[in-house]
């Protein structure tokens, strides 16, 4: 594949913190000729900084501890690009649907961008998705088949026909591609509070980097849709490149995740095939590219309500770097290229 140069945005993939307080103590001790001496003890209690559940990041301000997780739908084709606010995403999830083509699940709970999408249908493996996390779930319609899987789910849904004002249309734009959300008006709409479990496990920066050293790899979805991300050692980020270009945001904003996983699954129906379903439990093999690495291994996950663990052959918990998460649902057969850094 022809190496395409990249438009890149600085990031930072921040270890988790602790904020001290010191308290300081006076102890006052008699001798036995009457003299009194002062002794100062100073005494450190450590509080640990609330983390978010869905990137590892440190939350000083605690926005997550009481906010449900959102997962709003959002188109990937061509037609469909720029998008907005992806890279304000916890995670993102991206599965294959109808004709081979891509779709994305874009998960958020961080950050509430006030115009997320272009927002899409409902597909029978989202539900596989959010079953763990539950929360609201934002789409734009879909076939009853998938709409009612999704119902089974435990999340609220959002279509623009329950959503008022947060969910709108962009006259500047030509259907079906132009339905937006507000992210923040529709948190608003969102009901009882369920804060999302961590679908992930993470080091902090100080941990030494875990796995083979990788310069870039490409995901290679069929029907067009392969995409490359290259290792940028100065963002420790992974640079998103589709359709043979930098996936750049509608804010000029390259996407670049902190980790990718690679998911190889089997798609229930056929691969394409329209009401296909990933089959996201059970056991499969796995990639998990984080700090510049790779580590192999497979994904495990028992039940629908349980979250999907990551694991070397040797049985070893494959950990992430704090920030925005990739997860590419990759049909079992379809291939991953990787490329080392050259020497």
């Amino acid at each position: 594949m022809r190496r395409l140069p990249l438009l890149l945005t600085t990031g930072l993939v921040a270890s988790i913190g602790l904020a001290t307080i010191a308290a300081a103590d006076t102890t006052t001790t008699t001798t036995s000729n009457g003299s009194t001496t002062s002794t100062e003890v100073t005494t450190t209690t450590i509080k640990p900084v609330h983390v978010a559940p869905l990137t590892g990041l440190p939350d000083p301000a605690k926005v997550t501890k009481h906010r449900s997780a959102l997962t709003i739908k959002i188109d990937n084709t061509q037609e469909a690009h720029p998008q907005y606010a992806l890279d304000q995403a916890d995670v993102v999830y991206e599965e294959i649907v109808e004709g081979g083509i891509t779709r994305l699940a874009a998960i958020f709970n961080s950050q509430l961008p006030p115009k997320v999408g272009p927002v899409r249908s409902v597909r029978r493996t989202d539900r596989e998705i959010v079953f763990p996390i539950g929360g609201l779930f934002a789409f734009s319609g879909g076939a009853q088949y998938a709409v009612s899987t999704i119902e089974t789910a435990p999340v609220k849904l959002f279509q623009q026909s329950n959503a008022g004002g947060a969910m709108f249309r962009d006259p500047a734009r030509p259907p079906p591609h132009n339905l937006f959300a507000n992210a923040q008006a529709l948190m608003s709409l969102g009901g009882p509070v369920r804060v999302p479990r961590p679908l992930f496990t993470y080091v902090p920066a100080s941990n030494p980097p875990v796995g083979a050293p990788v310069a870039w790899f490409s995901v290679n979805f069929l029907a067009g849709y392969a995409t490359e991300f290259q290792w940028n050692g100065k963002t420790h980020s992974w640079p998103r490149l589709i359709f043979g270009r930098a996936d750049v945001t509608a804010a000029g904003h390259q996407l670049a995740p902190a980790n990718v996983i690679v998911m190889s699954v089997n798609y229930k129906g056929g691969v394409g095939v329209e009401g296909s379903e990933a089959q996201l439990t059970g056991t499969g093999p796995a990639m998990v590219f984080s700090d510049g690495r790779l580590q192999r291994g497979h994904w495990f996950r028992s039940s629908i309500a349980k979250t999907t663990a990551y694991r070397t052959d040797a049985g070893k918990v494959i950990a992430l770097r704090p920030g925005q998460t990739w997860v590419e649902l990759l049909a079992t057969g379809e291939t991953v290229s990787v490329y080392p850094p050259k020497h």
